[in-house]
């Protein structure tokens, strides 16, 4: 048993509702006749008479009864799932003001935030690439992406890669000119790239072995407010980074990097895209966080067979 036509069941449900089957048919703007041919369908689909009627009078036949509730709450649940729809279309043609760290903006997520507007046309993208701190509270900005713990910011959190973590590396030449750092304590002895976020200089280096934690304050003659300069300064030879893998997995897979001390658990380093309050995870913003976790999984995916970057879950 198969309805052909949800507008057979529209003509039926006001057609029993207002006892008319001419006032069905001026609601949905049709031709009596029309009207009747619909309700003739319908009741040929079911294989029963659903109205008794005359020149005078339309009722419902027991079939009628029996169908007039689920007809009602099928076509309530249709019309609530076709607003749901409207309001998913009209939310993916929303402006999105998005702040995003320098190196892995610059050198990943600006690609793969064009291939998200190739999939969402509508969607006006408007970008903010620096490491400096954004106040999602007084600056344009609508979310940020960034690698950072936000359990007790009081900013809402969607996580892209929660497992990322810092790997030190360093290019061979440097290597070659310096030697290979056996253990973090070595580094007190190299000329490491130092990165400050604001006015916090991460000088700090953290690193763990068997519950062992080892923080080694490192020095070095190169600091820089933008991670992708750290980025370059590393494989330039100047000296031993200690960078997200997101970051430098591409580097490493290619040579051009030297991973270090891999034996040592290294910082975490979890992506989440922030925003400052829970109504703005739109459709879009969430659709937009599950396009970057998938783009930051087959990054890994793609340099974790070269060096052993294993995301903790």
């Amino acid at each position: 048993m198969k309805i052909r036509n949800l507008q057979d069941l529209r003509v039926f449900v006001l057609a029993a509702d207002s006892g008319s089957l001419s006032t069905a048919a001026h609601t949905l703007d049709l031709s009596p006749a029309v009207a009747s041919a619909s309700l003739k369908r319908l009741e040929s689909d079911l294989g029963a008479v659903l109205l008794i009627r005359s020149t005078r009078s339309l009722r419902l036949s027991p079939e009628g009864e029996s169908l007039l509730p689920a007809a009602r709450c099928a076509l309530a649940g249709l019309s609530d799932a076709l607003d749901d729809i409207a309001q998913l279309r009209s939310s993916l043609r929303e402006e999105l003001r998005v702040s995003m760290p320098s190196d892995l903006g610059r050198n990943h997520l600006l690609a793969w935030l064009d291939s998200f507007l190739l999939q969402h046309p509508d969607v006006t993208l408007r970008t903010h690439v620096s490491d400096r701190p954004v106040d999602l509270y007084q600056q344009p900005v609508d979310i940020a992406i960034r690698y950072t713990d936000m359990a007790d910011s009081g900013l809402v959190a969607l996580p892209i890669l929660a497992g990322n973590r810092r790997v030190l590396c360093a290019a061979p030449n440097y290597l070659a000119r310096h030697g290979v750092p056996a253990v973090p304590g070595d580094l007190s002895r190299h000329n490491c790239l130092r990165f400050r976020l604001g006015n916090a200089l991460h000088e700090h280096w953290r690193f763990s072995l068997e519950g062992q934690e080892v923080v080694v304050t490192v020095n070095g003659n190169r600091i820089a407010d933008d991670g992708d300069a750290v980025h370059r300064w590393a494989l330039a030879g100047h000296g031993i980074a200690y960078k997200s893998a997101l970051d430098v997995g591409k580097s490493i897979a290619a040579g051009l990097l030297v991973p270090l001390c891999t034996e040592w658990t290294t910082e975490a380093a979890p992506l989440s895209l922030v925003c400052a309050d829970r109504r703005q995870l739109s459709p879009l913003v969430v659709l937009l966080r599950d396009h970057l976790r998938l783009c930051c999984e087959n990054l890994v995916d793609g340099f974790k067979a070269t060096w052993p970057f294993t995301p903790v879950p």
